[in-house]
Parts: C-alpha cells; sequence; structure tokens
C-alpha cells in the first residue's frame, strides 16, 4: 500500500488528493502545511486524520512511505531531497526542479537508497498522448508541431494590482514556461525526443518573470512551437503536421482529451479518445474534475502504483532519466530567454 503525506494546500493537491481517492492500493495518510490552523483545516477538508506543520515530523512518520511535493518551484528540489533522505518515495510535482543538476542530483540519491522518485507530469501518463505516438507515421515525415496552452491567470490580476505572488515570483522559480507551458514540452519530447536547439521568446514582467511566451524547439526534420500564456487566453490545442496529414488534439497537451487524424489525400478523418469526458470543448485545467469521467492525474498514479509494487526501478530511472533530460530543455530555454530565478 502507498502511504502518501503531502506538501502544499493549492487546488493542485485537491485535484491529487481525490485522485487517490479513487485510485486502488494508494491512501493519503498525513497533510502538511506552513501552520498547524492551516494543516487542520485541509486535512479535515480532505478527510485525513494526521496533519503537521513540521516537515521534520511528517517525515519521521513511520506510517508514511511516500511525499507527495506540491510546494513553490524553487522548494521541490529540497523538500524532495529531505523525503529521500529520510528514507521516503517521492512523487514531485512539475516543473520537477528547477535545473538538471538538481534533477540529476536527485536522481543519484534516489538510486543510492533504492527509493522511487516520480515527476507528476500527466501527458507522458495519458493513453490519448501513448495512442498519438502509435498513429505518427501515418502522417508521414513531420515538418510542423504548434501547441498553445494560454490561460489567463487570477494571480495575474493581483501582480496587476501590485502583488506578487508565488506563480509570478522569480524567487520561487514561477513563469509561464515552467507553470504550463511545461506540459506542451513534456508533450513534445515524450513523443518526439528532444531537439537539437531551444529558444524561448517570452514577455517579461518587470521583475524579470515570463508571463508569457513561445518556446521555439529545432528538430532534424521539424520546428515545434510551443505557446503558454497567462496574461491572456485563446483556444487550447495542439496540432502535429506530417507530409501526409495531420493531428489535432482538441485540448490543451495537459489533457490531451481527444484528437482527431486527418489524412487529406485518402479522404480520412478518424477520431480517438481513449479517456473520455462529459464535455471536452470546455474543459480546463481548473474545471476537469467537472468535465471529465476520470481525473486525469489517475493514469500517472496508476502507473507510478504498478511501478511500486512491482519494484521495477529501471522503469522508475527510466522515467526519471526523462524527466533530467526535459528539465536541461527547460533550463536551457528559460535562459536563452533572460528569465533568471533569483535564487540560481
Amino acid at each position: 500500500m502507498i502511504k502518501i503525506g503531502t506538501i502544499g494546500s493549492g487546488f493542485i493537491v485537491d485535484g491529487f488528493i481525490s485522485a487517490v481517492k479513487n485510485t486502488e492500493g494508494m491512501e493519503i495518510n498525513a497533510v502538511y502545511s506552513r501552520t498547524l490552523e492551516r494543516a487542520r483545516e485541509f486535512a479535515e477538508k480532505h478527510g485525513v486524520e494526521k496533519f503537521y506543520d513540521s516537515l521534520e515530523a511528517m517525515m519521521s512518520d513511520e506510517e508514511i512511505n511516500f511525499i507527495y511535493v506540491a510546494s513553490p518551484n524553487s522548494l521541490h528540489y529540497p523538500q524532495s531531497l529531505l523525503a529521500l533522505e529520510n528514507g521516503k518515495n517521492v512523487i514531485c510535482e512539475k516543473p520537477f526542479v528547477p535545473t538538471e543538476e538538481e534533477a540529476r542530483n536527485l536522481y543519484d540519491v534516489a538510486k543510492e537508497k533504492g527509493l522511487f522518485i516520480f515527476e507528476a507530469i500527466m501527458p507522458v501518463h495519458l493513453p490519448n498522448v501513448n495512442l498519438i505516438r502509435e498513429k505518427l507515421p501515418e502522417l508521414g515525415r513531420i515538418r510542423i508541431v504548434q501547441a498553445n496552452f494560454s490561460q489567463y491567470s487570477s494571480r495575474y490580476d493581483k501582480l496587476l494590482a501590485g502583488q506578487v505572488t508565488n506563480a509570478f515570483d522569480p524567487a520561487f522559480a514561477g513563469g509561464a514556461l515552467g507553470d504550463i507551458n511545461i506540459y506542451n514540452l513534456h508533450f513534445t519530447c515524450w513523443l518526439f525526443g528532444f531537439p537539437k536547439k531551444v529558444h524561448y521568446y517570452p514577455n517579461l514582467w518587470e521583475n524579470g518573470i515570463d508571463t508569457s511566451g513561445i518556446l521555439i524547439l529545432q528538430y532534424e526534420d521539424f520546428v515545434a512551437e510551443l505557446v503558454g500564456c497567462k496574461d491572456s487566453t485563446s483556444e487550447s490545442n495542439v496540432q502535429i503536421q506530417g507530409e501526409k496529414g495531420y493531428i489535432k488534439v482538441n485540448s490543451q497537451a495537459s489533457l490531451c482529451m481527444d484528437f482527431d487524424l486527418v489524412i487529406p489525400k485518402e479522404k480520412r478523418k478518424e477520431s480517438y479518445s481513449l479517456q473520455g469526458s462529459k464535455d471536452a470543448a470546455i474543459a480546463s485545467r481548473s474545471d476537469f474534475a467537472s468535465v471529465l469521467e476520470k481525473n486525469p492525474m489517475e493514469y500517472e498514479l496508476e502507473d507510478f502504483r504498478d511501478i511500486y509494487e512491482a519494484k521495477d526501478f529501471k522503469k522508475c530511472y527510466d522515467l526519471l532519466e526523462y524527466s533530467c533530460k526535459v528539465m536541461g530543455v527547460y533550463e536551457e530555454a528559460r535562459k536563452s530567454g533572460g528569465v533568471i530565478f533569483t535564487n540560481k
């Protein structure tokens, strides 16, 4: 049984706890927040008996064998490292950590201690994404990939009013690239591997953080244009264009709700979805629980559970190696666009 202690109390943790409750072989054993009052409130909200305002105390809880890290991005590395050093397995939210060096250090510590550590990144584990991988040969040689995930953030309103929250704070490794364009980056790297060249063109706030931006990935035969915006909104989708046809994902890459395969010369259009939804058109990052038949976090949790139960360290470390490489692309992109985290 996977028994989890959570770090964080934002909406992403709400979704994670909901997914855990629907996943056999997992349970939430305790929650942590920076104040005891907030920890107690969050525990009561989710029907969890134990709550902590001390990370060290939760790490020493012998009933817990996994720590879920969903704190501000800049804390992912030290808190994941603390968990590993205390003999706990880890599920760490995206973006995994700010730098490839930190990712590889977590890899080394986990391997040395014989522990599991996973990046919680939905596209890698979604059935529709892996079905797209199977369908790619039908498109012929790939020429263009476009992905847009744009969602106006309520935190941007606060930024306009002069209040800098963690999401737009360079000290907390915030910004649009790491928050939402990271999904487009993972989607593309998972399907096509790693690019030869990387450059990020951000819209920068006065504090140096990116509120939106366009990430260009240059591959051997094609170019990928990845758009992520927190200061504006538009229809979010993905298009993969090949010489024989194209695939269009009818939602943001993070959910990959469903997709169409179109081969014009054959006058063929096929629609696919292995995930199911009540209304794919209105699904978004904040309301997916209401429109999806299954919380998309459940797919990654099922994979993590199966890997853990099988003690399949090779599969775990293969996924971790992939995450390390993505963090390398992410770090290169961020620096190419002049987005400098003040604690790095």
